[in-house]
């Protein structure tokens, strides 16, 4: 098997799929002729045209609505936000018309949202927002995020074969970070299935960014029991304190962990 970036089994993933199945159809800003802001669909404009490849205007409602439109019809659209933090413009569309369709009417919408996420390349505030918890919160919607490169290509296929709306995000600090050997031609990753990457009895850890820094032998030994202790404590210590998934700033995490925080005013 080839040994690929993140970056490279994405777009190895969506390359195979449109080659597969002429329903499906990319649209996005500027991924067209330009190959998209990170160039996933470089060479896609040549190789499947202007008809499948579809340049959006600077209008995210506009993509998830005529995405939406698209799925209903037979297509199979996957959307390209620039940046995960602009879906919020198309916010209504996605949350109140494409994961309610089945529910209201008994339509299917196979339509996938790729969200470039995350920060770690100084972004700044408007593009590097991980907004996976506004949609663990929408029923009708599947929320994707791969840590490594096989998972990347292998769930965005199953992906984009998938009767429902899912919502595919990409960290993009592991773009071009993240190295892997994947399948070549076809290849699925079922969705919901966890993939046990090493079993043990003391901890359950969830990949995330940084799931793909490899440590060293002396954190290997060292670290571990000091870490599944502090898992311990910060679960007696946080149990007053849960809440719905959510981003929070550093400052309110230690308080939390340290047993102080406060009652939010009625």
């Amino acid at each position: 098997m080839p040994e690929v970036t993140y970056l490279e089994a994405i777009s190895d993933g969506l390359r195979t799929e449109m080659r597969r199945d002429p329903s499906v159809l990319c649209l996005g800003e500027d991924i067209g002729v330009f190959g998209g802001a990170f160039k996933v669909t470089a060479g896609f404009h040549e190789e499947f045209g202007p008809d499948r490849v579809l340049d959006a205007p600077l209008a995210e409602s506009v993509i998830i609505g005529a995405a939406v439109g698209a799925a209903v019809e037979g297509m199979r659209p996957v959307c390209e936000m620039q940046f995960a933090d602009f879906i919020a413009c198309g916010f209504d569309q996605l949350v109140n018309v494409a994961a309610k369709l089945h529910y209201r009417q008994g339509v299917s919408v196979p339509l996938v949202v790729r969200l470039p996420s995350g920060g770690g390349f100084s972004g700044g505030p408007f593009h590097s927002q991980n907004p996976e918890a506004w949609f663990l919160q929408a029923p009708g919607l599947k929320v994707v995020a791969p840590a490594t490169a096989d998972d990347a290509k292998g769930l965005l296929v199953t992906a984009i074969r998938d009767p429902n709306p899912v919502m595919f995000l990409e960290h993009k600090h592991l773009y071009r970070r993240v190295r892997g050997e994947v399948p070549e031609g076809e290849y699925t990753v079922p969705i919901g299935k966890a993939r046990v990457a090493r079993e043990g009895d003391e901890l359950t850890a969830r990949p995330s960014r940084w799931r793909n820094r490899r440590p060293t032998s002396s954190e290997r030994t060292s670290r571990c029991s000091i870490f599944a202790r502090s898992v311990r404590s910060t679960q007696r210590r946080s149990s007053r304190a849960r809440a719905r998934p959510a981003r929070c700033s550093s400052h309110t995490r230690r308080r939390a962990l340290a047993g102080s925080a406060q009652k939010s005013p009625r």
